[in-house]
């Protein structure tokens, strides 16, 4: 009897955990592919402390051949699949494709960045979603300082000085928590003029910081926040955005160089082609994480609607430690139905929730008892050396360095702002331009307005466009963001999804959204597009 063929799409939390367990389970009685676009598994919590210097980027990367024995990688992207043929088609990083068989197949692309229909967004801001973009921010942030502290001209300083993040949920209260004391000590080293700081300024239409969260892990946040000097503003968000600021919806023009999306997540679009029953864009699937009327075919992470039998008639949110869970439910269920093991039905018991301000502050709530400052801290870090899947000793060495040593702030210039587009179907890649081997159309089908003539992200700065690989300088060029096929949710920090980009305005009706991405209407009065129970992890 020949060995069942399984084939895993995505390598993020649900994805990861599925081949990792199954591989186990299996004991070569299958035969296992995993297709991703990197050759990693990114945990994803920890990327604001790469943005703000503290942790080198391979810290939160996980070798996946290194990890997952007995399981075939093979580095790619979805592009299509075939449920009656059983076959998934992908285009490998060179430009070329292939075709993958299956007996068995599991859908954990993850999710993308959620745009919402806001004018010049798509143009002007950075996401948070990955490695590229954790990279370019690091390298924008610190050029914006240190040419700030270079300008004769008080308003041109002030801009560059300026940094505006729109999500206060999981992401956006860390990058922004992370981010002022980033820019605090580089100020230290690179004075600013006389009476000047760096101003972080957090918003969204939620009524308070973590909306997500309980009430008292919510005043925690937000008393860090305040007595670090980032200035929380809820109840506003970005009305318009444009090369020299963001217009606010109360009205105030804030002139920046920097705008930061954290807006929150939606699940990747690859399972929309698949015309099966779907919820808010989530493929629904049964208690045993099997597509009905397709048992072959199982999802997890932030592409599955998975039933929570605790509250009848709910979905399990998109967070990374319901994806982690749904991976391991997933990889027995897989190898129940080749006679190992028996089936199991998805339950969760929640254990609470961190999130990381920065230093030795946090706000936690390990099994439901609230705590703050240093203690919180500790449980943080604890947590989350705890379920990483490798480089435990890595990264505790790097936050033993950070707490002894000053960090180097210094420009790599590795990412570029047009090379990571925030309305991206692979947040986790970064995009060359005709480059080499590069296939053709593949940033228009990426959603990725790449190279010269494109639009232009607000630190398009002389210095970075400059020797720019395709020609003319990429002025203007969209900041980027992470990850698609990242996990659908995970261990790791336990974190729901994410930001929820809840009421998040549109634009004034008759004014033209954006024309490119996925997720932009066509000109004319504003369409709501968003979900707005999810978030981002």
């Amino acid at each position: 009897m020949s060995r069942p063929r399984i084939v895993i799409v995505g390598a993020g939390f649900a994805g990861y955990r599925t081949a990792r367990v199954l591989s186990r389970l299996a004991r070569d009685r299958a035969d296992i592919t995993l297709l991703n676009p990197t050759d990693y598994f990114l945990y994803l919590p920890l990327l604001p402390q790469v943005a703000a210097g503290i942790l080198e980027p391979r810290r939160v990367t996980v070798s996946l051949s290194g990890t997952l024995p007995r399981v075939r990688l093979v580095l790619g992207e979805a592009d299509g699949i075939d449920l009656d043929a059983r076959t998934v088609h992908y285009s490998d990083p060179e430009g070329g494709g292939g075709t993958l068989e299956y007996d068995r197949l599991v859908l954990a692309a993850g999710s993308v960045n959620k745009l919402l229909p806001i004018p010049g967004v798509a143009e002007h801001a950075h996401g948070f979603r990955g490695l590229p973009e954790a990279l370019y921010l690091r390298d924008h942030v610190t050029r914006q300082v240190e040419l700030a502290a270079a300008a004769d001209d008080p308003k041109s300083c002030a801009a560059r000085c300026t940094f505006v993040v729109v999500g206060a949920g999981y992401t956006g209260t860390e990058v922004a928590a992370h981010g002022q004391m980033f820019t605090d000590a580089q100020v230290r080293k690179h004075p600013l003029r006389e009476g000047m700081r760096p101003r972080w300024l957090l918003l969204d239409i939620a009524e308070r910081v973590l909306p997500e969260l309980d009430e008292r892990l919510s005043r925690t946040a937000d008393r860090v926040l305040r007595q670090r000097g980032v200035d929380v503003r809820m109840g506003t968000s970005v009305k318009e955005a444009t090369h020299g600021g963001v217009l606010l919806t109360d009205g105030e023009y804030v002139e920046t160089r920097t705008l930061v999306w954290c807006v929150g997540v939606r699940p990747d679009p690859l399972v929309e082609s698949l015309d099966l029953p779907m919820e808010r864009g989530r493929l629904l699937v049964d208690p045993h994480l099997q597509v009905p009327g397709r048992p072959e075919v199982f999802a997890c992470g932030d592409a599955a609607a998975v039933p929570d039998l605790d509250k009848p008639g709910q979905y399990t949110p998109m967070t990374a430690q319901h994806a982690w869970r749904h991976g391991k439910v997933c990889a027995h269920n897989i190898a129940a139905s080749f006679g190992e093991g028996e089936r199991r039905a998805y339950r969760h018991k929640d254990m609470g929730f961190v999130v990381d301000l920065g230093g030795a502050k946090a706000a936690a709530n390990p099994l439901g008892v609230p705590l703050s400052g240093v203690a919180a801290g500790a449980v943080t870090r604890g947590y989350h050396l705890a379920a990483m899947p490798g480089n435990r000793v890595r990264v505790a060495a790097d936050w033993l360095l950070d707490a002894v040593l000053p960090r180097q702030a210094v420009q790599l210039g590795l990412v570029r702002s047009w090379s990571v587009p925030l309305d991206t179907a692979s947040p986790e890649l970064a995009r060359v331009p005709g480059g080499a081997g590069a296939p053709a159309g593949a940033e228009v089908a990426a959603g990725a307005r790449t190279g010269p003539g494109a639009a232009a992200a607000p630190d398009a700065d002389p210095e970075s466009a400059k020797n720019q690989p395709g020609g003319e300088p990429a002025k203007n060029q969209p900041g980027g963001e992470p990850a698609k096929n990242q996990p659908g949710g995970e261990p790791a920090k336990n974190q729901p999804g994410g930001e929820p980009a809840k009421n998040q305005p549109g634009p004034e009706s008759g004014k033209p959204a954006p024309k490119s991405g996925t997720d932009h209407p066509s000109p004319g009065p504003v369409k709501r597009i968003d979900t707005p129970d999810e978030g981002d992890r």
